[in-house]
């Protein structure tokens, strides 16, 4: 091993189960990383990551404070398997009095990640990330997933965020995750400062810990947004303690909070929401609603659209005029071939889209057609799935008004996530609930379809079924729940939906 600090030192060659350890990753106050690989019995290696949290050389009290992190980061690991939070491989404790600063060691096997997303950021030199919005999108769906099984991270950061060999992002290191309590949780003193929010600094300490809520993981998210995206933090500051006198003033509302000008609109407001000055801002904005945000916002600027792939982006139709046109032009003879709008809606050109004598409302039968067609790769997302979703929100009702819920219109939509739907020269600000007709609110329903049925392939039960329930709750709920999960208000809206499919099935085959 090289001379740098590790808390635990383990020599290449050491063994720990079936694992033998290759080389030293990092090392921080609690434990050591080191890549380990393993032949299976086909002669095949594999490789991993072992985490060592050790027992040998610490006292009474940092023993006690060892084992409730490690029993903490191991019960979610029971609890919750997720594409975006690290997989744990195994694990094992060290029997070698041998070597007393390794016995009673407890190691955890996980998977190998290529390096984290701050060794990415230093890296880059000082700037962001070219493929930011789709890691900040995957850092949400794997957030959503701890929030949603009842865990609050505690220490979410690029450090703790692993980058995979594909790019993809496993959320990680849960030494400092707390399960909730009813609405908040307990934990103990620590974290990074510069990625905690004010409240956190104020709390009292009880025989339990710190109080803690899942919203001090969305600030966490804003904060690590604004790195990923710009290579800076959010608050001015040399040290950690100025930055954290910079949140604080903003907090109490005696500066504004002034974000790098790089950041576009949407992301600006992304961001600013993660950050709101207090628990009460924040908790209106969920993991799950914040990654779907994160998915059209990633469709914007030089990024990959998110949407199933079927809009050009900016900068080609900027240096490709007349190919964006003819684009335009052959979208246009997709979703409406037989070249009018509906009459009486009983053209015959729509037979293949959906049932016509059916109570669908003729004056939709465009919108509803363009929608259902955004993405033709994606079988699922069809013109009458589409019809189905509209009559089992509102029953066709564009003037629907659900305060409570803060759903409206046609499709249910709620502003803030209908706004990162809406065409770029209409991001600039949340709809009003006034604002969202039909012509706004169909098409986008379209989008958010074919943004999320890739990620329900390979679930099981029925792909359109679930890709409703995904609507309803989130993609990452129904991947956990193996299909439709059992929830209350899915028992009674599926049925409904269901039927509403059947009826809309069309029956003419060409």
């Amino acid at each position: 091993m090289n001379e740098k600090h590790w808390t635990v030192r383990v020599d290449e060659g050491y063994r720990v189960g079936p694992w033998q350890v290759t080389q030293g990753l990092a090392s921080g106050s609690w434990s050591s990383v080191y890549a380990a690989v393993h032949e299976g019995t086909t002669g095949e290696s594999t490789r991993a990551a072992l985490k060592f949290l050790p027992t040998g050389t610490l006292t009474p009290r940092q023993l006690s404070h060892l084992a409730a992190m490690t029993d903490r980061e191991l019960a979610v690991h029971r609890q919750l398997r997720h594409p975006h939070v690290i997989a744990v491989l195994g694990t094992y404790v060290v029997d070698d009095r041998g070597h007393p600063d390794l016995d009673g060691a407890t190691v955890i096997a996980m998977e190998l990640a290529e390096r984290s997303a701050a060794a990415a950021l230093r890296d880059a030199g000082g700037g962001g990330l070219p493929e930011a919005p789709r890691l900040i999108e995957e850092i949400c769906a794997g957030l959503a997933g701890l929030h949603e099984s009842g865990w609050v991270h505690g220490d979410l950061k690029p450090s703790n965020i692993l980058l995979m060999a594909d790019g993809s992002v496993r959320l990680a290191d849960f030494g400092l995750s707390a399960e909730l309590d009813g609405t908040h949780a307990y934990l103990p003193p620590g974290g990074s400062a510069d990625h905690m929010p004010p409240e956190r600094w104020g709390e009292g300490i009880t025989a339990d810990g710190t109080v803690v809520r899942q919203s001090a993981d969305i600030w966490a998210l804003g904060v690590t947004a604004c790195q990923l995206l710009t290579g800076r933090l959010p608050f001015p500051g040399v040290t950690s303690r100025a930055r954290m006198a910079a949140a604080s003033a903003y907090a109490e509302g005696r500066v504004e909070l002034t974000l790098p000008e790089a950041l576009s609109p949407q992301w600006r407001r992304f961001i600013a929401d993660c950050l709101a000055p207090d628990h009460a801002g924040r908790a209106s904005h969920t993991a799950a609603e914040l990654r779907s945000r994160a998915a059209a916002a990633a469709g914007t600027g030089a990024a990959a659209d998110a949407r199933g792939g079927f809009f050009a982006s900016r900068r080609a139709v900027a240096t490709a005029g007349s190919i964006a046109m003819a684009s335009c032009v052959a979208a246009l003879a997709l979703w409406a071939p037989w070249g009018g709008s509906a009459d009486a809606g009983k053209q015959e050109g729509y037979q293949r889209y959906f049932r016509t004598d059916s109570d669908i409302p003729p004056r939709y039968y465009d919108l509803i057609v363009k929608a259902g067609t955004k993405c033709p790769n994606q079988p699922v997302v069809t013109p009458h799935l589409v019809a189905a979703v509209l009559k089992t929100e509102s029953n066709f009702d564009h003037t629907l008004r659900d305060f409570q819920k803060d759903e409206y219109g046609i499709a249910r939509w709620t502003p803030s996530v209908l706004q990162y739907y809406l065409p770029e020269e209409q991001k600039n600000r949340e709809p009003k609930p006034e604002e969202m007709s039909p012509e706004v609110s169909i098409p986008p329903l379209g989008d958010f379809l074919c943004r999320f049925a890739p990620e329900l392939q390979g679930v099981p039960g029925d792909p359109t079924l679930n890709l409703v329930a995904a609507w309803r709750t989130s993609a990452d709920v129904v991947r956990r729940a193996n299909g439709v999960p059992d929830r209350p208000a899915l028992r009674e809206y599926m049925p409904r939906l269901r039927a509403n499919l059947e009826a809309y099935r069309p029956t003419a085959t060409s």
